[in-house]
């Protein structure tokens, strides 16, 4: 699966969610990473990701795209921003 990854952590976490976002995927840009996973590879990598932060505070969104039709969004910790309808 292709997915596309963004983060908000606090500024101290930022060196171990940037460290281990790099061990699965390609740096984009600032907190946004993107590339192919298979299921095993995105549950250690959800693992590893909820062992870094803290969900108390930060906030991690998984975009998971099976097919140009099928988008998932998934948050680890915190849900910030209005996530309703653009239109």
């Amino acid at each position: 699966m292709f997915v596309i990854v963004v983060y908000d952590t606090l500024a101290e976490r930022n060196p171990q969610v940037l460290k281990t976002c790099r061990r699965y995927l390609h740096w984009v840009q600032r907190s946004v990473f993107q590339g192919e996973l298979s299921t095993a590879q995105h549950r250690n990598f959800t693992t590893a990701i909820r062992k870094v932060i803290d969900p108390t505070y930060d906030s991690v969104l998984i975009y998971r795209i099976q097919t140009p039709t099928l988008v998932e969004t998934e948050t680890i910790g915190q849900n910030l921003g209005n996530t309703s309808p653009v239109l």
